[in-house]
């Protein structure tokens, strides 16, 4: 098994998607806020992620200008220019601009919906990948998966979305054990997803909007 060294760094690489489309799932709940709540879900993402001690540099992948200029003032680089023909070809779209700035750190990909994400349980899995070449982090329901890296000279291989668990364990990662970190397993599609991750504790821009909201 190859390894990489126990305090390694790691680029984190985060898909967010147009606002014209994202979170579909939250319109009923949310209404005419639908697309601040993503925004705000996404801030939060990447507001925990540059605060964890493993995390080099978090790279916000969007054509988006508006999620583009948020990010970046939280601590995102941002990378645009991308392919347009999917999720995964995003992510090696945006991996190829991290391994370019940080050739030697591992390379990890991001749900950008982990509005409960804590930098310590982040630390916590990062900390565990640092052991594989190639690891997922499966989601709360335990069907997709929030969370795959990479380390420095693996292949990048993200098999994101439907029923990814079993994908990218199929294609060889390891699946890290998930039990100490609920929130970077509770990711946010639905309205009830919002209110597990809520009562973990939500970040200061999903809690803003969800207080406008009256929750």
């Amino acid at each position: 098994m190859r390894t990489i060294e126990p305090d390694a760094r790691w680029v984190l690489v985060v898909p967010v998607k147009r606002l014209s489309g994202a979170k579909t799932r939250l319109a009923r709940f949310a209404g005419p806020h639908r697309a601040d709540l993503a925004l705000a879900i996404a801030a939060d993402t990447v507001l925990a992620a540059v605060c964890a001690q493993r995390v080099a540099a978090v790279f916000a992948v969007t054509d988006d200008p508006r999620p583009a200029r948020a990010l970046r003032d939280v601590g995102a680089r941002v990378v645009g220019g991308e392919p347009g023909t999917g999720l995964n070809p995003a992510l090696r779209h945006g991996a190829a601009e991290a391994v370019r700035r940080h050739p030697g750190a591992g390379v990890c990909a991001l749900s950008a919906d982990l509005p409960a994400l804590r930098p310590g349980e982040l630390d916590l899995v990062l900390a565990e990948a640092a052991g594989h070449a190639r690891s997922f982090l499966p989601d709360a329901p335990g069907v997709g998966t929030t969370l795959y890296a990479a380390g420095p000279g693996a292949e990048f291989a993200p098999a994101f979305e439907g029923g990814s668990r079993r994908r990218h364990r199929a294609g060889g990662a390891v699946e890290l054990a998930g039990g100490r970190v609920p929130s970077v397993r509770r990711d946010v599609d639905t309205p009830d997803d919002l209110r597990e991750a809520a009562a973990l504790g939500v970040g200061p821009h999903t809690a803003k909007l969800l207080a406008r909201l009256g929750l």
